[in-house]
């Protein structure tokens, strides 16, 4: 039998993090509502990552160790980028500046004038349940529902 982690994006842009025996099942709870008070404030909801597990224990601590992370952790980790999740794992003082090195690495063939005009309020989420980092993104439409 398989567990699971996994991670829901609410339509008020909140992350969920939880674990189960049965994904498809308990993502159908959250989407029904009055299972969980938390998401069925705020529904609908995405699985947007997951992962399996030989127990609930394993699964359980990948719980417990997830849920108190960062936003920009639990998004690293949906993406599957690993470099970044390593990256948000340190403490902040200790963190190289992520600019410096996007800079040294991948200049943006745009003026950040264009970049900022063009991503000013809207925000990008992995609806991926990829963690190799191949999946796409999807914008959450302005009413907060999931994407467009």
């Amino acid at each position: 039998m398989a567990f699971w982690t996994y991670i829901l994006l609410c339509a008020d842009g909140r992350y969920y993090t939880g674990h189960t025996d049965h994904l498809a099942r308990r993502i159908a709870q959250h989407q029904h509502g009055g299972f969980c008070d938390f998401t069925s404030r705020r529904r609908p909801v995405t699985l947007v990552w997951s992962q399996d597990f030989a127990t609930r224990v394993e699964a359980l601590e990948a719980e417990r160790r997830i849920k108190p992370w960062s936003r920009a952790k639990k998004e690293a980790l949906i993406r599957g980028d690993w470099e970044m999740v390593s990256h948000f794992a340190r403490p902040p003082h200790e963190r190289p500046d992520l600019t410096v090195c996007f800079e040294e690495h991948a200049p943006s063939p745009f003026v950040p004038s264009e970049v900022e005009g063009r991503e000013a309020g809207r925000r990008r989420v992995s609806t991926s349940l990829d963690t190799n980092g191949g999946g796409g993104m999807a914008s959450p439409r302005r009413d907060g529902r999931g994407a467009k």
